[in-house]
């Protein structure tokens, strides 16, 4: 009692001399920006939790699909800043790249514009063994290429209705395909772009056709809904995720792709590490003048 009339006093004297008098919360009282604070950190946790959990799962199907000799295609479809390259990083940041492997085509050159379509994607195709992600794929004919205007709609037209059938023969051949389209909406699509503009780590990430595309929303639309209707089949269905969170539709189609694959931990052997010894009595490292970089860290 005799701090706080101490306090008010002091206060009281501040106020008179014209000094700005700090506000203090009592200790048990949290701020709404001390709450978000503490509740994006519980989320981040167990975010990071989960992921990891799911990551140990996606070795044990890496070390099946090579005991078994699986062949898998993974692809990702959907609008610019749907969240696509994040979802493969999540997938593929704790697996071997060389079995899985993704393939980002860039523009086809003047020699794959005379092939047939499908043909540059073909030698992409997993061996035993490897499961391979495409970020964005064949499906770029009934999407960016039919919007942007880089294909006759009688082009699109015909690769509809030839590509359930290419497909059909993708699986009898052995492969297990899984398709994926992220769905945005157009007010977390403007944020994420606009994120972009101004940050030194995004700004590749915004290219003059993502800024073109950008004002045809209902033409993707279009597109997505006359693509599903042609190729969402019983062999080689679309699976939808919600990208609203990207961090949930991470776990949310990794936890999906798992649960499409049937697979079995593969037994290990125990390791253990043999002792080491005489280190620098067989061989005596060479006094050389090693250019060793700066530890500015």
């Amino acid at each position: 009692m005799k701090n706080e009339k101490k306090q008010a006093k002091k206060d009281k004297k501040k106020a008179a001399t014209g000094k700005a008098v700090k506000v203090e919360s009592p200790p048990d009282q949290v701020t709404p920006t001390e709450q978000a604070k503490q509740a994006k950190k519980t989320e981040e946790k167990l975010y990071n939790k989960e992921l990891r959990r799911l990551h140990v799962e996606l070795v044990k199907l890496q070390e099946w699909v090579v005991a078994k000799g699986l062949k898998v295609i993974i692809v990702f479809e959907g609008r610019d800043g749907a969240g696509k390259g994040g979802t493969i990083k999540a997938i593929t940041e704790r697996v071997s790249p060389r079995v899985f492997k993704v393939v980002a085509l860039p523009t086809p050159s003047d020699r794959e514009k005379s092939q047939m379509y499908l043909q540059r994607y073909v030698p992409y195709f997993p061996a035993a063994g490897e499961i391979t992600i495409f970020d964005r794929s064949w499906y770029n004919r009934a999407g960016v290429e039919r919007v942007m205007g880089f294909t006759e709609q009688a082009t699109v037209e015909k690769f509809l209705d030839g590509i359930p059938f290419f497909e059909k023969a993708m699986i009898g051949s052995g492969i297990i395909l899984l398709k994926y389209w992220l769905e945005v909406s157009p007010e977390e699509q403007e944020r994420r772009l606009r994120s972009r503009i101004d940050d030194g780590r995004k700004i590749w990430k915004l290219s003059p056709m993502d800024v073109k595309s950008y004002t045809r929303w209902d033409e993707y639309t279009q597109a997505r809904d006359e693509m599903f209707k042609a190729s969402d089949s019983s062999w080689a269905p679309w699976f939808v995720a919600k990208s609203e969170d990207k961090k949930m539709v991470r776990l949310n189609i990794i936890s999906h792709l798992l649960s499409q694959i049937p697979y079995k931990s593969v037994p290990h052997e125990k390791v253990d590490l043999p002792k080491r010894k005489d280190i620098g009595k067989k061989y005596k490292a060479a006094d050389y003048p090693f250019k060793f970089i700066p530890e500015t860290f």
